[in-house]
C-alpha cells in the first residue's frame, strides 16, 4: 500500500474534475469457480485500487461531491470469516489507512446511491465488467440489467484515465519491481528449456518465480511451441529439437501492478538458418520501434515502422513483393503481423481495458476495422509518464495464409506459393515495457536476453 497521503491525493484531483453527484466506486467480489466455497484467485477492480488501495473483497466506495465525503462501504467479519479465513483489521481500520473516516455497512451503500438518484443527483460510476457489479448496479439505481451499461459516465472514464495513464515516481518503482521479475522469469525459462520437457514444466517454473517474489503472474502464462497461436494458453506438448518455444509472462507485484515480457528462443541449443533468419527481421522491427518511442510521436506511426521493417524483411525472402507502402496500406503485412505493436501497461496487463481501448489508448479516435490493424491497442501521442509494452511478431499462420489464397486476398503483395513452404514454422515475438520520459524512453527493469548471441549463450 502507498502512503495515505497517495491515495487522498489521487481522490482530491478526481473530485476537483467534477461539480456535484456522487462519484460510485464497486469493488469485486470472490467470484466461485464451481461452487460457492472455492473461488478464482481474488482479484481487485484495479480503479478501485487506484483510488482507495484496499485490496480484499465485498468493498465499495463513494466520493460524495455536494456533501464533500467520502464514504467506504463494507460488513465487519463474522466469527465464521475469522475461522475458515483468519483475522483482518476492521473497515474502519483498513480504510483509515488511506485518509477516509467515514464506514459503513454494505448494505447502506444502496440507500445512499438510491437517495441520489431519487433527488436527481448525477450518479456516476464506470463500466462494469462482472455480473455481479451490473445486477448490483441495475438494483440501486432501479434499471434494467441491459440498460446499466448506457448509464456510464464518459466524464468519470476520461478523469481516469487521465490520471491513471500517468504514472507517478511511486508507480514507476513497482513498475520496475514487475519488470525485474519479469525478467527473472524469461532468463529461468530460456535456461531450463530442453528437448522431452513439457510446456507444462515450462509454464510451472514461470509462475514459480513470480510466487517467490511476492506477487504472482500478471495474466495467464504462454508458453508454447505453437507461437502463430497469438494467445496459446494450452502447455500439454512436448518440446522436439528444432522447435521454437515462445513464452509470452509477467510478474505481478503484491501491489497489483504488471509486467509484460515476450521471449522467443529455440528448443536446440542453437537457432536453425532458417529460424535466425525470420529472428533477425522480427529483433530489427523491434530495435526500429523503441528507437522512435517518446512524447509527441503517435503509436500508430511506431507501429507502422516496426511493419514497414517487417515487410522489407519479408519481400527479401520472396514472399512479399510489390511497393512497400502501398502493401501496408492495404494491410498485407497482416499475414506476418496479424495485431497491435504493444499497448499500455500499468495496474492492469492491458492498463484499463475496462474503461475502452478507444479512450485509453486512441483518446477517442475511430479504431480501424482492418485486419491487423484493428488489434492495435495503442495508437495515440505518446506523453511523458505513460508505460508501454513494445511487442512485434513474425508469425506464419497456416488458417491465414489458406484463407487469404482462396479468397484471392492481397495476392498483389504475397507469393503464396512460397510463402506455402513456411506454414509450420511458428513464430517470434518478443517484447519490453518502457516508460515514456521528457526526452525519450526508458525501459524498465534488466535487460532481457535478446539478441541471437545472448539467447544462444543461455541455451548452450
Amino acid at each position: 500500500m502507498f502512503p495515505i497521503h497517495i491515495y487522498q491525493g489521487r481522490r482530491h484531483a478526481l473530485a476537483s474534475r467534477f461539480d456535484e453527484g456522487l462519484l460510485l466506486f464497486l469493488g469485486n467480489n470472490e467470484s466461485p469457480m464451481n461452487y460457492p466455497d472455492n473461488c478464482y484467485p481474488f482479484r481487485q477492480d484495479s480503479s478501485f485500487l487506484y483510488y482507495f488501495g484496499l485490496d480484499q473483497p465485498e468493498l465499495a466506495a463513494v466520493i460524495d461531491l455536494d456533501e464533500g465525503m467520502t464514504i467506504v462501504f463494507g460488513d465487519e467479519l463474522t466469527i465464521d470469516d475469522i475461522v475458515w479465513m483468519g483475522d483482518l483489521p476492521t473497515i474502519a481500520e483498513r480504510a483509515g489507512r488511506v485518509g477516509v473516516s467515514d464506514t459503513r455497512p454494505r448494505e447502506e451503500l444502496s440507500q445512499v446511491v438510491g437517495r441520489a438518484a431519487r433527488q436527481g443527483r448525477p450518479v456516476r460510476f464506470l463500466p462494469p465488467y462482472r455480473a455481479d457489479s451490473i445486477l448490483s448496479l441495475s438494483s440501486m439505481l432501479d434499471i434494467p440489467p441491459v440498460e446499466v451499461s448506457g448509464g456510464v459516465s464518459m466524464k468519470f472514464i476520461q478523469a481516469v484515465i487521465d490520471q491513471r495513464n500517468i504514472k507517478s515516481d511511486e508507480e514507476v518503482l513497482e513498475l520496475q519491481r514487475a519488470a525485474t521479475t519479469s525478467v527473472e522469469m524469461h532468463v529461468a525459462a530460456m535456461r531450463m528449456a530442453r528437448p522431452g520437457m513439457r510446456e507444462s514444466d515450462i509454464a510451472a517454473e514461470v509462475e514459480r518465480v513470480a510466487l517467490a517474489a511476492g506477487g504472482g503472474i500478471s495474466f495467464p502464462v504462454i508458453a508454447t511451441v505453437n507461437g502463430q497461436t497469438l494467445h496459446n494458453h494450452f502447455h500439454g506438448n512436448t518440446l522436439v529439437e528444432g522447435d521454437l518455444f515462445l513464452l509470452d509472462a509477467g510478474a505481478q507485484t503484491a501491489m497489483r501492478y504488471a509486467g509484460d515480457l515476450s521471449s522467443t528462443f529455440p528448443v536446440s541449443p542453437a537457432f536453425s538458418d532458417r529460424q535466425r533468419t525470420i529472428y533477425e527481421i522480427q529483433l530489427a522491427s523491434y530495435q526500429k520501434a523503441v528507437e522512435m518511442l517518446a512524447p509527441g510521436v503517435a503509436f500508430r506511426e511506431i507501429h507502422f515502422a516496426a511493419c514497414r521493417v517487417i515487410t522489407e524483411g519479408m519481400k527479401d525472402l520472396g514472399l512479399m513483393k510489390g511497393n512497400t507502402e502501398d502493401a501496408l496500406e492495404a494491410g498485407a503485412h497482416a499475414m506476418f503481423f496479424p495485431c497491435g505493436l504493444g499497448h499500455m501497461l500499468g495496474l492492469d496487463t492491458h492498463d484499463m481495458e475496462d474503461l475502452g481501448e478507444v479512450h485509453v489508448g486512441w483518446k477517442g479516435e475511430p479504431k480501424s476495422t482492418q485486419f491487423g490493424l484493428k488489434s492495435l491497442r495503442l495508437g495515440r501521442e505518446l506523453e511523458p509518464g505513460f508505460v508501454v509494452t513494445v511487442e512485434p511478431g513474425i508469425y506464419f499462420v497456416p488458417q491465414l495464409m489458406d484463407l487469404w489464397r482462396e479468397r484471392g486476398h492481397n495476392g498483389e503483395f504475397l507469393d503464396f506459393d512460397r510463402l506455402n513452404e513456411w506454414r509450420n514454422f511458428g513464430g517470434i515475438r518478443n517484447e519490453e515495457d518502457f516508460l515514456i520520459t521528457p526526452d525519450g524512453a526508458l525501459r524498465l527493469g534488466p535487460a532481457k536476453p535478446l539478441t541471437i548471441d545472448e539467447v544462444e549463450a543461455l541455451r548452450g
